[in-house]
């Protein structure tokens, strides 16, 4: 097909939330030209394609784009996120990214955008319903689907799944329409939980569910992540104690003991030792409604699924022709790797605060937009590396760290985090009144204890290195 030339500043592959997130900023800091190519119909990402009964599981506060506000600024008032910040259902977040598009990008003149396109490199790209090429010269390109989100939906799993069998993506769950036996949910992570918790919250007997879990996971408390003063006691609070069990922990696995009963980090069951961590956010209602779930199997990993036996790494379980296995397997992120977020004329956005890549993302746009060398753009912009084992929140926590000094001895970086809404928390410390003591005395206790839990941290991770190299899992 005919190819057409195009020109831009900034050629941005992937209008998922971080592509959004990235744009947005650098509309706001800059006078640059962007295009955006996604293969979806609608920006939002994985989002087009997540399951019907989704929320977020962080506070709609800090998620979206900076200039748009997704909160309504309420507390829930019922369910199991009763008395928390509201959560964003999935159709809230995709009529939400649409909106930014329609109401804010494009009008701005200064964004094109290509949606049902497939980038196949080089700058260049594709029309899926004409298959037009066109050219793209560019000043910078932007990665916005580095990070690879893995979805249910699109999942294709890593177990063999015999022929009758009913299996489905949590995606399905709504469109049951008779009574099955029973009900296997299969994955351990958020996408399995929410699972597990729809059913529960649509009458289905715990004892009519079977969970395969094949690694248990620390969870994060969402009552420490709220925005507002009012959640001072609880967000910041929780961050005091955590420097502090860093500071005094002797071991990692006396951290993970202090962490738990600081209340920073969350597990299951308490008689099995959590041996991952990907971030996963709940409530303390949904971990309640969790634990009523009695058949946990912990076997490893499912190998095969048949009609009448489910194997397992470490042994098999009974299943029956009318049970419905629900697919829960999908990682929510299937690249752990990193690299540098600026090099030469590509960026690359990664996280550059834990469990937050909206945020990070906008970040690196400011910084982008107002930095002059690739050296100090990197050093603003350090990448903190999503965790995947438990020892991961070791690793990911020094970078994070890192970060939060380097933007606090920055005028410019300490103004821009107290004006965005995507931050939430330096607003809340900046906002603290002179004879407010009770509340300077957290402040004080954070930073009292964020030297020597640095310290402790390299400390730490130093010893798991040296475990790594005498003794490697492969």
């Amino acid at each position: 097909m005919t190819k057409t030339d195009l020109s831009t500043d900034y050629l941005i592959v992937g209008s998922g939330a971080v592509g959004m997130a990235f744009a947005d900023s650098l509309l706001t800091d800059s006078d640059a030209d962007m295009i955006i190519v996604d293969r979806f119909q609608k920006p939002g990402g994985h989002w087009n394609l997540a399951y019907p009964f989704v929320t977020l599981h962080q506070p709609s506060a800090f998620y979206g784009v900076s200039s748009t506000e997704l909160s309504n600024g309420k507390l829930d008032e019922v369910g199991l996120n009763k008395g928390l910040g509201s959560l964003a259902s999935g159709a809230e977040v995709n009529a939400y990214f649409d909106r930014v598009m329609q109401e804010r990008f494009l009008p701005s003149g200064r964004v094109r955008y290509f949606p049902m396109s497939d980038y196949r490199g080089d700058g260049t790209f594709a029309s899926l319903l004409t298959g037009e090429e066109r050219k793209v010269s560019a000043k910078k390109f932007v990665d916005a689907t580095y990070l690879k989100t893995t979805i249910p939906a699109t999942h294709t799993p890593s177990f063999s799944v015999e022929s009758g069998v009913r299996f489905m993506p949590l995606n399905d769950l709504p469109t049951i329409s008779d009574r099955p036996d029973g009900f296997v949910v299969i994955g351990g992570g958020k996408t399995g939980m929410d699972a597990c918790i729809w059913l529960l919250e649509n009458g289905v007997d715990p004892d009519a569910i079977t969970w395969i879990i094949s690694r248990d996971g620390w969870m994060l408390d969402r009552q420490n992540t709220q925005a507002g003063i009012e959640f001072f006691h609880h967000t910041m609070e929780a961050q005091a104690r955590q420097f502090e069990a860093i500071a005094a922990a002797d071991s990692v696995e006396d951290l993970f003991d202090r962490l738990e009963e600081a209340g920073v980090l969350l597990r299951l069951d308490k008689n099995v030792r959590p041996s991952m961590f990907h971030g996963a956010t709940i409530s303390q209602a949904e971990l309640a409604q969790l634990r009523r779930i009695t058949n946990v199997v912990r076997k490893g990993r499912v190998s095969h699924i048949g009609l009448n036996e489910i194997t397992l790494a470490y042994g098999s379980i009974a299943t029956t022709p009318n049970t419905v296995h629900v697919d829960c397997s999908a990682s929510a992120i299937s690249n752990l790797a990193t690299k540098p977020i600026f090099q030469g004329d590509t960026i690359t956005p990664q996280t550059v605060r834990s469990y937050q890549p909206v945020f990070s993302a906008a970040l690196i746009a400011h910084v982008e937009a107002t930095r002059e060398t690739e050296a100090e753009k990197n050093r603003l912009c350090g990448v903190v590396p999503l965790p995947n084992h438990d020892t991961d929140w070791i690793r990911m926590m020094i970078p994070f760290m890192m970060n939060q000094y380097n933007w606090s001895m920055d005028p410019d970086m300490k103004a821009w985090l107290r004006s965005n809404r995507l931050d939430g928390f330096s607003a809340m410390v900046s906002g603290i009144a002179e004879d407010d003591h009770e509340k300077r005395a957290v402040i004080q206790r954070m930073k009292d204890n964020s030297m020597p839990a640095m310290a402790k941290l390299q400390q730490f991770v130093s010893t798991l290195e040296k475990s790594d190299t005498c003794c490697p899992t492969g």
